[in-house]
């Protein structure tokens, strides 16, 4: 990401955004509170991480917000493969979830070495 860039051009923001509007929306009719706020916490922690690292001081801190985000984003594939054996969530839709989560964790990988490489 140049300089020059924002955080909202990166494809894997806009898709880390899309899949926390998903989980979300799906999880707002949950009755379990605490399942509901964790599943939340987590899944919008990771395109605000991303967004947070891109406006610090440079590759070396975004990195560590990247490292955030997939460390967010898998505590998000986590919960919902919780909320999916408690039947909290469609299979359909949740098995869409954990494969949009490992292609996002794909990219936040690639992104991560794309800038320790540059750097």
């Amino acid at each position: 990401m140049r300089s020059s860039e924002s955080f909202e051009g990166l494809e894997v923001w806009q898709r880390s955004m899309a899949l926390a509007v998903d989980v979300c929306k799906a999880a707002a009719h949950c009755k379990d509170w605490g399942f509901r706020d964790q599943i939340t916490r987590s899944a919008v922690s990771v395109p605000s991480n991303l967004a947070e690292g891109a406006e610090r001081n440079g590759p070396k801190e975004f990195v560590q917000f990247i490292g955030i985000a997939k460390g967010s984003l898998g505590e998000l594939r986590t919960q919902i493969m919780i909320g999916q054996e408690l039947g909290y969530f469609d299979q359909e839709v949740a098995g869409d979830w954990l494969e949009e989560g490992r292609q996002i964790a794909r990219m936040l990988h690639a992104l991560m070495q794309s800038l320790t490489r540059d750097h």
